[in-house]
């Protein structure tokens, strides 16, 4: 067995079988995605489906795509609140 394995923390993740938060760790050994739980040892192994669609949500607009929008020139505005160094030191002299 390896001792240089990544585990990383998923955050939000509740275990199974204690049902605690956010001690849930994943990790890959064996060329298998395995997850465990820190708090009380919980521990199985993921199956991932490769015909598994992604839950279409904000992030993942379903028919947007970058290539549809095309490039768009954008300008600023001075913020007349915000006044220059220059200009402050002026009025303090």
């Amino acid at each position: 067995m390896s001792h240089n394995i990544k585990k990383r923390f998923i955050a939000g993740a509740v275990c199974p079988r204690c049902a605690e938060m956010d001690r849930i760790v994943v990790y890959e050994q064996e060329g298998q995605q395995r997850r465990e739980c820190v708090a009380c040892g919980y521990s199985d192994i993921l199956i991932i489906k490769p015909d598994q669609v992604e839950i279409p949500t904000r992030v993942t607009p379903e028919d947007k795509k970058k290539e549809d929008i095309p490039p768009q020139p954008i300008k600023f505005f001075p913020n007349p609140r915000l006044k220059k160094q220059s200009e402050k030191s002026n009025k303090t002299d």
